[in-house]
């Protein structure tokens, strides 16, 4: 279960990654060795890309018990979508309600 999940602890190794490449890539185009170092930009662009990828899948995962919340809502809302049928019954009728 826990890589189903993204906590706090992931999501700054994250930032880390992706200012860590920010800050590679500034140095390299300072000194104007960007692009002699594509091999190693590619395998930072590698990592943040995955874990970009992981954060978006996980954040957004439900986890069993909200997944439950969203069926326990789901399932009232449609309830409260059923109608109820008239019918000819008044109080004033002596033999009662229709029987079904």
């Amino acid at each position: 279960m826990a890589e189903e999940t993204y906590d706090d602890g992931r999501r700054r190794n994250l930032e880390r990654l992706l200012l860590t490449l920010a800050a590679r890539i500034q140095a390299l185009q300072a000194k104007g060795e960007l692009l002699a170092h594509a091999p190693e930009l590619m395998k930072l662009i590698g990592d943040a890309k995955s874990e970009l990828f992981h954060y978006e899948v996980r954040a957004t995962y439900d986890t069993p018990e909200i997944a439950e919340s969203r069926r326990i809502v789901s399932e009232a809302q449609s309830a409260g979508e059923a109608t109820w049928e008239p019918t000819d019954w008044t109080p004033e009728d002596e033999d009662g309600p229709p029987s079904w």
